[in-house]
């Protein structure tokens, strides 16, 4: 049995990719396609967090990839806010409305993502938010 609710395969690799992966990461993350810089507040530090992350947009909706679940601090961080920043494609974008979603066929995102992600994360939980 799972000590975090909804834990991903992914889950294990957390500790390489927060202190290896996202810093080298975020010089690159807000300019390449099917990537982001998501800014966002903590809820009890007030600190400012600047993450790497996937993200697809649909309209006026952007989708993110929840790798490693629903219990992330930065999504719990998202919910509580209830809005963020996004940098993607070298533009600023202000989110609201922040929405868990469960999709377990993967039909919110492209179709090479789907099978790429599907394999490596194992995960099947989104966060849908409106550009403002």
């Amino acid at each position: 049995m799972s000590l975090v609710p909804n834990m991903t395969r992914m889950w294990g690799l957390r500790p390489v990719t927060m202190y290896v992966i996202n810093p080298v990461a975020r010089t690159f993350a807000a300019r390449m396609p099917g990537f982001g810089l998501l800014t966002y507040r903590g809820r009890t530090s007030g600190r400012v967090y600047h993450l790497p992350i996937n993200v697809f947009q649909r309209g006026d909706n952007f989708i993110f990839v929840l790798t490693y679940g629903s219990e992330s601090q930065w999504v719990k961080n998202v919910l509580a806010a209830g809005e963020c920043q996004l940098r993607v494609r070298g533009r600023e974008v202000h989110l609201v409305e922040p929405e868990l979603m469960v999709d377990p066929d993967w039909k919110l995102v492209p179709r090479p993502v789907q099978f790429i992600e599907r394999l490596a994360a194992g995960a099947t939980e989104f966060l849908r938010m409106r550009a403002a």
